[in-house]
């Protein structure tokens, strides 16, 4: 029997596209904005620190983004302590770029690894001051319960660190993070190729949010075409429920009536 799909909603928000992009690292802007259209991706984040504010025309890269078909998702790219992570998300606010935010408080500059605590911390500041909150956050099933529990529209564990193109590191607590919460489960950081979304995908997870694997392809617009279709292919194999794994063989056609 076929397993009818659910939209991915987030905060009330319905998406057809479960493909979130980024903006850094690709190697011009309209280049970014071709790899967009080719995605489908209907959220963008961006790195509200690295935006340079003075830019204007073509040369911001605001004026790259179609804000007609994608959510603004401002990150906290660069912060190390809750209370920038907060100033960060006000000022995304101030400049009048969105309440939805991405909160990424990292632990130290070599690993990118999230400083929970500090996620923590700043995503129950947040949350009572309005603003929708994704947290960046590791693998760990707990700190997402409590991200759940603080009031986060979702929660975005990593699949490996940062830009490593590793891939999907601890496919076990991916799953068990999906079976401890309720809201949203985005894989964010580690994606390396389209396999890896794919098998992001087949693990149960919402959606897959990516950058660099776009961004730093030879060719990033093909990539971003690949992606959107591996997640798509990634959704439809996790709805179609993969066979069991065994030992051994088991032949292809019915061994039953063969001719002698």
């Amino acid at each position: 029997m076929s397993v009818q799909d659910k939209p991915l909603v987030i905060a009330g928000v319905t998406f057809e596209s479960r493909l979130i992009v980024g903006t850094g690292k690709y190697p011009s802007h309209e280049v970014m904005k071709r790899c967009h259209e080719a995605s489908g991706a209907e959220m963008v984040t961006v790195a509200v620190r690295r935006l340079d504010l003075a830019a204007k025309g073509e040369a911001s890269l605001m004026n790259w983004i179609d804000r007609s078909r994608m959510r603004l998702l401002p990150n906290t790219a660069l912060c190390y302590t809750a209370d920038d992570a907060v100033r960060t998300c006000r000022l995304a606010e101030e400049l009048g770029m969105s309440k939805w935010v991405k909160l990424e408080v990292l632990g130290d500059e070599k690993t990118l690894y999230p400083d929970v605590e500090e996620t923590l911390k700043a995503a129950r500041i947040l949350v009572k001051e309005g603003f929708t909150v994704l947290p960046y956050t590791s693998d760990d099933p707990i700190t997402a319960r409590k991200l759940e529990d603080a009031g986060c529209a979702a929660v975005m564990p990593l699949a490996a660190p940062i830009g490593s193109g590793l891939g999907i590191r601890n496919p076990h607590n991916i799953r068990l993070i999906r079976e401890t919460v309720k809201v949203p489960v985005i894989v964010d950081a580690g994606v390396g190729t389209a396999s890896d979304a794919a098998i992001a995908m087949e693990l149960g997870v919402d959606a897959v949010l990516m950058n660099t694997a776009i961004a730093g392809a030879k060719d990033p617009v093909r990539m971003a075409r690949a992606m959107k279709l591996a997640i798509e292919a990634g959704r439809e194999a996790f709805l179609s429920g993969r066979i069991p794994r065994k030992a051994y063989a088991s032949a292809s056609s019915p061994i039953e009536g063969l001719v002698e």
